[in-house]
């Protein structure tokens, strides 16, 4: 067993189980019927000749796991990073026996986490990402038209009807017409779109693919057909770089080509920078946490595992989908969901150790002026009310907390 794996046990008996025993029967009393008694009039002595006490010991381990929890924390002053599991070893009319295993911090030791040599990204455009923004913006601003002659070129908008066909049946839900699909836009399966290119209008074609691996879990590697007809193509006239186009996308001030270029290099600065800061940051996170010596224990990994698959769960409902829709969709499973966020996870968990020993070894303190400055700050940000943000974060401690890793950031930033 590992140094921070605690199996502690803690009995309860007397006057402590006895009032869990009472405060399970007074739970229960309210919906006690027995012939001659009012209901929830039934005496506990007279209750308990009838029924026996073993039908309260369910809810008076409720009420005394507490308790007992607390004590043991308290024998062995230790600190539980995740939550405990917990066995009744024995239960009587007399006592009550807990066996708990709690989890805490394991032992970490620092590495270096200074001075660590990790080099910043130099925040330049190359031409290449200059020409594919300005093009972007062009295209964002483009007419489209429609494409009388030649054949379908990727970055066209080919007009088509199709049907699929899988076993020798039309696919159900594998069939469109008068169906708008740009060329080179990815949307359909891997294959589709490149044996649209070239055709003509009017052409039709019979396209063979296979499904891929990830694809749902009925249909992924199966071989398909689709019959495709183009019925039209239209393609983007793109605008030229002038002040009318510079209006379009709302730069009223800019007039020149060599302004426009310039304000488009900084804003793709502006956008790289955030990236580049965030590249660094774990750049030298995972360099300081390969310095530190820490094993961590799987229940640890677990449990982090979990609140990522929560946090996963939350964004799949702003999206309008569940767990249940997104399995179905990807063919995944919920251990394979678990092992793909094992990774991350232990990552996760090692970057928390470090920075919190680094706030350790450094002192670092946070005063309650800076923490409500901070809590001042960060609800105007979300247009919260403080109380209210406070809330919601579960207290000016987080907010501490916060505080306190950030420091420690960027004391290993340097």
């Amino acid at each position: 067993m590992e140094k921070n794996v605690h199996e502690i046990e803690v009995t309860l008996e007397g006057k402590k189980w006895s009032d869990c025993l009472d405060a399970a029967f007074n739970k229960k009393r309210k919906n006690i019927k027995l012939d001659g008694f009012r209901k929830g009039a039934v005496p506990k002595d007279i209750y308990l000749k009838k029924v026996g006490i073993e039908s309260l010991y369910m809810d008076a381990v409720d009420a005394a796991v507490g308790i007992a929890y607390k004590e043991a924390l308290d024998k062995e002053k230790v600190i539980p990073v995740i939550e405990p599991k917990m066995d009744v070893t024995n239960i009587s009319k007399d006592a009550v026996t807990f066996k708990f295993v709690i989890v805490s911090k394991p032992e970490i030791k620092l590495g270096e986490y200074k001075n660590l040599g990790v080099k910043k990204e130099e925040n330049k455009v190359s031409k290449k990402e200059l020409d594919e923004e300005i093009k972007a913006l062009q295209t964002r601003c483009a007419e489209i038209v429609p494409k009388e002659d030649g054949a379908a070129e990727s970055g066209d908008t080919a007009v088509i009807d199709f049907t699929g066909y899988v076993d020798g049946k039309e696919l159900e839900g594998g069939r469109g017409e008068n169906y708008p699909l740009e060329l080179g836009s990815n949307t359909f399966i891997p294959g589709f779109e490149d044996a649209v290119i070239g055709m003509k209008i009017g052409e039709e074609k019979s396209i063979d693919l296979r499904f891929p691996e990830n694809y749902t879990e009925d249909l992924k590697n199966k071989d398909v057909n689709f019959k495709v007809k183009l019925q039209g193509l239209k393609h983007r006239i793109l605008p030229e770089i002038n002040e009318e186009l510079f209006k379009d996308l709302g730069y009223d001030d800019i007039k020149t080509k060599e302004e426009f270029t310039k304000k488009i290099e900084e804003e793709i600065k502006q956008r790289k920078a955030k990236n580049i800061e965030d590249k660094y940051m774990n750049d030298c996170l995972e360099k300081a946490a390969n310095n530190m010596t820490v094993k961590i224990n799987e229940e640890i990994i677990d449990d982090e595992v979990h609140h990522m698959i929560h946090q996963f769960e939350d964004q799949l409902r702003m999206q309008g989908l569940n767990m249940e829709q997104y399995m179905q969709f990807t063919g995944a499973t919920h251990e394979d969901l678990h092992k793909q966020m094992e990774g991350e996870a232990t990552k996760r968990v090692k970057y928390r150790y470090l920075l919190e020993e680094v706030i350790e070894k450094e002192k670092i303190e946070v005063t309650d002026k800076e923490a409500k400055e901070e809590l001042q700050k960060m609800a105007k940000e979300y247009d919260m009310k403080p109380e209210e943000f406070e809330r919601q974060i579960g207290g000016i401690e987080m907010v501490k907390y916060d505080l306190k890793m950030r420091r420690a950031m960027d004391i290993i930033k340097g």
